[in-house]
């Protein structure tokens, strides 16, 4: 599942330059048959505007929100892109400069002001972003575009506009809610995000908000929190990405990547400070592994911890047996992954951007196993009984359950991420297929697929071809877990029509059609197909 080819051209610093919106969706042109049964559209979310003025945003995660949507009709394939009308967004193109801080970009002081307005708008506190262009997923019969913030911004998927910017706050104790909620097939969607705990400590908190309400009222509003997980340390929370469910569990893995509250909260008055400025990692915690019951939401109190581990993605989480079985895509060590992400990074040249990911933490997809049963005087042996895993659990003498994973796929510098499975399925169910997006050396270059329970690897790869995300979409009358299509948007910078719509069968990564369109396309990270 490694790449097979390297970048010495550098055609990939393309992925991470500004782009315009288009005015009117563009006819695109189709090589192969689309599939009949494709019929909506898929919305990706990413960065489009990487500079205001002469002020470059820094980061991976500060370009501004661009929404991505390619129609299908009658075999025939349109894409439309527009930027969203943030706050974030809205008052740079007004000022032309950085207005709003935002993850590794920091707004300097409106240079108009004179000293004392400047002295006085401190005390309003900071103007948290609202810049969502991570992803998009239903609420009820709405659609919202997200961050990692309280606030996410709700948008019509067929015209792409902005209609209203939400906050989180408003309705739940939450300080900020993922991209990555997990929906259920009534539409519920369940959420995690920091919190304030009891007696001024952090917490975790789960956040369920219903599906569409008979009386047509906004289901946000009926958002309550259900269960919430205690924080290792006071004054730090982890930083999380997002969570697992089976189902009747949640899982919440509380890596080493701290964010230091008191840091961010004075480093933000006294002077230019971004969001980045203000992680740091405990070196000495490892990663804890917490459980929690979904209905009634309630946290159990065992002690599960591995070795420390980065972690953004979850694959899928199932239960067997008495096991909760957890997959995800983990980078080995403590340090944050993201201070790798750095615009200048990306967009340096190829040995350049090989020599920095040999420094960065190793990728590895990881299945972790949590017992579910646990008696104390059971220590020094293993308790995972399942037949088909190599991953172990280990009582301590302080109660304390060590695990060890099982190693799903590992390849030095070749990253599977960005996973994705037949959720509707097999979500929080025993499944055998995961697709992702092969990152080499940082880079997007492949679509991959894994066999999670033999280990076996499909990729697709073509020379300065940059992928993104891979969507599965089921065919209606499928009967396998992999009987459908992958959905991912390719950069091709060199070629004639430099960006296209890739559609391949799950089966073995092979072209079922794509669909060229007249116009670069920026990279993106999340999104989902709209039936």
């Amino acid at each position: 599942m490694a790449s097979r080819f390297e970048h010495p051209a550098g055609s990939y610093k393309k992925i991470f330059e500004t782009c315009e919106d288009l005015s009117e969706p563009l006819p695109a042109t189709v090589t192969g048959r689309i599939p009949t049964f494709l019929k909506g559209s898929l919305l990706r979310l990413g960065p489009g505007l990487f500079e205001v003025g002469d002020e470059p945003f820094y980061h991976l995660f500060d370009g501004q929100a661009l929404m991505h949507k390619f129609d299908f009709k009658n075999g025939q394939v349109t894409y439309y892109r527009k930027f969203i009308l943030t706050d974030a967004y809205v008052r740079a193109i007004t000022e032309k400069r950085v207005v709003i801080t935002e993850f590794g970009t920091c707004a300097y002081p409106d240079p108009c002001k004179n000293i004392f307005s400047r002295f006085f708008s401190y005390f309003k506190g900071v103007e948290v972003t609202d810049n969502c262009l991570v992803n998009v997923y239903p609420v009820g019969e709405d659609y919202y575009a997200v961050t990692e913030t309280n606030y996410i911004t709700k948008v019509n998927t067929d015209t792409l506009e902005t209609l209203k910017k939400v906050d989180m706050c408003d309705y739940v104790n939450i300080n900020g809610v993922t991209a990555h909620p997990h929906i259920e097939k009534d539409g519920t969607v369940y959420n995690i995000g920091n919190c304030m705990g009891k007696g001024a400590t952090l917490a975790y908190n789960i956040v369920k908000t219903p599906p569409t309400q008979k009386d047509k009222s906004d289901p946000i509003e009926k958002s309550k929190v259900v269960v919430q997980f205690p924080s290792a340390e006071r004054f730090k929370p982890s930083y999380v990405h997002s969570f697992g469910m089976s189902e009747n569990y949640f899982v919440f893995v509380e890596t080493p990547v701290k964010i230091n509250l008191l840091k961010f909260l004075s480093a933000w008055s006294i002077r230019g400070s971004n969001y980045m400025d203000c992680f740091e990692s405990n070196e000495s915690q490892g990663t804890l592994f917490h459980i929690a019951k979904k209905d009634p939401g309630e946290y159990i109190d065992l002690k599960f911890k591995g070795a420390p581990i980065g972690m953004f993605h979850h694959i899928n989480t199932y239960e067997d047996q008495g096991f909760i079985v957890v997959d995800l895509c983990s980078w080995k060590g403590f340090e944050f992954v993201y201070n790798y992400l750095w615009l200048a990074n990306l967009r340096a040249n190829w040995e350049e951007v090989k020599k920095a990911a040999m420094m960065a933490p190793q990728p590895e997809v990881r299945r972790y196993v949590i017992p579910l049963d646990v008696h104390k005087e059971e220590q020094g042996k293993n308790l995972v009984s399942l037949p088909y895993t190599t991953a172990t659990a280990t009582m301590h003498a302080d109660g304390m359950i060590w695990l060890e994973p099982e190693v799903l796929f590992s390849g030095p510098r070749q990253a599977f991420e960005f996973p994705q499975i037949n959720y509707k399925r097999y979500g929080g169910k025993n499944y055998t297929y995961a697709y992702g997006l092969g990152l080499n050396h940082f880079i997007p270059d492949r679509i991959c697929k894994l066999n999670v329970k033999t280990k076996e690897t499909w990729v697709w790869q073509e020379p300065d071809s940059y992928p993104s995300e891979p969507l599965f979409v089921q065919t209606p009358d499928g009967v396998d877990e992999d009987d459908g299509v992958l959905l991912t948007i390719v950069a091709a910078p060199g070629s004639q029509r430099p960006g296209y719509l890739l559609i391949l069968n799950a089966k073995d990564l092979s072209e079922v059609a794509r669909a060229e369109v007249d116009c670069t396309i920026p990279v993106t990270f999340h999104g989902m197909y709209k039936p």
